[in-house]
């Protein structure tokens, strides 16, 4: 059975879609349980997040494909003309891919890695990991972790969030040492405030103006949740403000920031107003000691991020496809490895008859010299059999192919006699006696 790769993803279909596909942590577990029977496959993984839906295993696209349709109850005809799939080099490959952030919406985002260490995780817990998805998924993992310390694929910011973090590392040299405040309680805030973290930053304070939607956010990284009222109080505290609301009227004013910093004795303050309407007054990027950027200002950042991404995304397709190919080299050896015990239990089953017919005739007092010639004659005559009723077939039947196949498996493909002789081709042209 070849190794399956099966998704629908951001690309593939719409939210609409994605959504009524997804499998919820908690019955993972169950679903993968359920999968096991309904595929009659021991060996399965499901990925899921927000961009995509996957399922890895050793089974038929069109089961799996029926089996979610199944499963969540969605007409097979939609999900039909919305999914992809790959076998074997090319799934392995997908998934390689997969996890280096190469086939995510934002290119080289690192989520994605630890997502698809979780799923392997959950499917090994649950008892669906053997030894073809283990070796799979260890393979995709070290892949992820090369490309990750060989190119620049995540280097370089391709989102406002994480611009305006990358920004601020290059104001702090420790932003472990940093507190930011972070206005607004939205999705770029959220991604703001999980980069925050990533880089080591601990002490973090929320500002909205509804406090129970700040509060919920806090609760996520461990900060503090304040109303926009409560600014001016914790302002002189915040080394980082990043700010992304809908407010239709500044937020933070020139006098505000100036008292702030008066009480932080001149201590530089970095801002990054991500907001349309702009959060902060332009007046303040005026002050001293105040570095403030608009989203303007991180358009180029973002661009040339991209750009950098997509020179690294070309290096390290480079490393997959290297990886991929030499994966299914090793997977598929290890498909011989039954059919070269059986060869082996043949060969010796024969040697031990003739072994046995050599030592009866001995004791009863044969020639020895005569009986092991007797035993290698025999030896060799059964053993080369099956290569040779080979052989004749291939040579009557006319298939070349074959012929120089079963030449080069008995080791005679050094002797270039495969093409049948053609007498009537003019030779070369002999030299006249004188």
């Amino acid at each position: 059975m070849p190794i399956l790769a099966l998704g629908i993803n951001h690309d593939s279909a719409p939210v609409a879609v994605r959504e009524r596909v997804a499998f919820a942590p908690e019955v993972m577990p169950s679903a993968l349980a359920e999968a096991r029977i309904a595929l009659e496959c021991p060996e399965l993984a499901i990925l899921s997040t927000c961009n995509r839906t996957e399922i890895y295993g050793e089974a038929t696209a069109e089961s799996v494909l029926a089996w979610i349709a199944e499963y969540h109850s969605v007409p097979l005809d939609e999900l039909t003309s919305c999914h992809y799939q790959f076998t074997d080099e090319s799934a392995v490959r997908h998934m390689m891919r997969v996890a280096c952030g190469l086939d995510s919406l934002v290119l080289g985002e690192p989520q994605i890695l630890g997502q698809m260490k979780s799923a392997y995780a959950v499917a090994r817990e649950s008892g669906s990991v053997g030894s073809t998805l283990h070796n799979v998924f260890q393979q995709v993992f070290s892949v992820a972790k090369k490309v990750r310390t060989e190119t620049a694929i995540g280097e370089n910011p391709v989102s406002v969030a994480f611009a305006a973090v990358s920004l601020a590392s290059r104001i702090f040299t420790d932003l472990r040492e940093q507190t930011a405040l972070l206005i607004g309680a939205g999705e770029t805030i959220e991604l703001v405030a999980r980069h925050l973290l990533d880089k080591g930053v601990k002490q973090l304070i929320v500002a909205n103006r509804t406090l129970n939607r700040a509060q919920a956010l806090a609760e996520d990284f461990g900060a503090e949740a304040i109303l926009l009222a409560d600014i001016p109080e914790y302002l002189p505290r915040a080394d980082i403000v990043i700010s992304s609301t809908a407010s239709q009227l500044p937020i933070l004013g020139k006098g505000a920031v100036e008292t702030a910093l008066k009480q932080r004795r001149h201590r530089p303050m970095f801002m990054v107003d991500i907001a349309v309407p702009r959060d902060i007054e332009p007046q303040v990027g005026k002050l001293d000691d105040i570095y403030l950027y608009t989203v303007d200002d991180l358009r180029g950042v973002i661009d040339e991020g991209k750009r950098l991404r997509e020179q690294a995304a070309e290096a390290a397709d480079e490393i997959v496809n290297v990886a991929a190919s030499a994966f299914m080299r090793e997977h598929r050896s290890l498909r011989a490895v039954d059919s070269i015990r059986s060869y082996r239990r043949q060969a010796q089953g024969i040697s031990k008859d003739e072994l046995e017919k050599a030592l009866i005739q001995l004791r009863t007092g044969g020639d020895p010299e005569q009986l092991l010639e007797q035993l290698a004659r025999s030896l060799t005559n059964k053993l080369i059999h099956a290569p040779t009723v080979a052989l004749r077939q291939a040579t009557a039947d006319g298939d070349l192919d074959r012929l120089r196949l079963v030449r080069e498996i008995i080791g005679l493909a050094d002797e270039d006699r495969s093409q049948p002789t053609d007498h009537s081709a003019p030779g070369p042209e002999k030299k006249k006696l004188k």
